[in-house]
């Protein structure tokens, strides 16, 4: 019976050589920066030393993950990251959804025009973008502290008070993503049949009618894939722009998992630790993305698996 299904299958890889030729390379690459590196992942239950190797360092079992959740920063970070992420998912979530239904509309020459000055901030470095935004809301120079100044306003040192890092760094992101992120959407939107919105205009339906009648449920299950996605990355909030914007007056609200583990892991060569936390903080997005996947399957009968 093996040897049947066996055959059956390679006779089917052999149909279809040339596609799995196509995706041979994407899969090598999966293997070798996602699965072979998975290997590294003992050392979160070990003393590691870099000069004794994977499999000379001592095993110390669940020591670093107690050390970080008996930890006293345990409950900020976790705090802050949840703060930022469920934030940024609640704000930023719907803005690719509105920017490909309204570029979906644009007809001719004005469609690329506002679709290239969408796209174009996606290409801008983290770098660039923190120094932009460094240089913008500048106490002495920046143009929104000028501008409040001319009205009146006391300036606000934006960089520095913790109150304002979660909106500069959330905005800024809705600014830089929402073109890029919308192509999915715009993708999804081109596939929906003419003539569903013929027949409406026909009946007499409006624009607006026909955008939220025929257009978003065309795109539901499209918008619940990347929902779950979201929810499955809710912890994994980047450490790049949250380390650049952080300074030492606005750390109680930019110090994140991610930039904990930056500086405990390679700034201070704590790799077990940082490894531990990493850890922990991939198996809460496993579980949040099953969980996620589960409740999308129950009641919008759209799941990843």
């Amino acid at each position: 019976m093996k040897k049947i299904k066996t055959k059956k299958i390679a006779k089917i890889v052999w149909k279809h050589r040339d596609y799995y030729l196509m995706l041979l390379p994407a899969v090598i690459y999966v293997i070798i920066f996602c699965y072979v590196p998975m290997y590294g992942l003992q050392i979160a239950f070990k003393n590691y030393r870099i000069s004794l190797g994977f499999s000379g360092s001592k095993w110390v079992g669940l020591k670093h993950f107690r050390d970080f959740f008996n930890g006293y920063s345990f409950v900020p970070l976790l705090k802050n990251t949840l703060f930022l992420s469920l934030y940024q998912l609640v704000v930023s979530f719907p803005f690719p959804i509105i920017v490909a239904l309204i570029i979906n509309e644009l007809k001719g020459k004005y469609k690329k025009i506002v679709q290239t000055v969408l796209y174009a901030p996606h290409f801008i470095s983290t770098v660039v973008l923190v120094g932009m935004i460094a240089i913008m809301f500048s106490v002495s120079s920046g143009v929104v502290n000028t501008v409040l100044s001319e009205l009146g306003f006391e300036k606000i040192y934006f960089m520095g008070s913790p109150k304002y890092f979660r909106h500069l760094y959330v905005w800024s992101g809705i600014w830089q993503q929402m073109g890029w992120n919308a192509v999915i959407y715009i993708s999804a939107l081109s596939g929906v049949d003419p003539g569903l919105h013929e027949a409406a205009s026909i009946d007499g339906a409006s624009r607006m009618q026909r955008i939220i009648h025929i257009n978003i449920p065309s795109i539901i299950p499209t918008i619940m894939i990347t929902l779950i996605l979201a929810i499955g990355s809710l912890l994994s909030v980047g450490y790049e722009k949250a380390y650049l914007l952080q300074t030492e007056l606005n750390v109680s609200a930019s110090e994140i998992i991610s930039t904990y583990v930056y500086k405990r892991g390679i700034v201070n060569s704590n790799f077990s630790f940082s490894t531990a936390v990493g850890l922990f903080n991939n198996v809460i997005n496993v579980t949040l993305l099953i969980l996620a996947n589960k409740i999308s399957n129950k009641f919008a009968k759209t799941s990843l698996f």
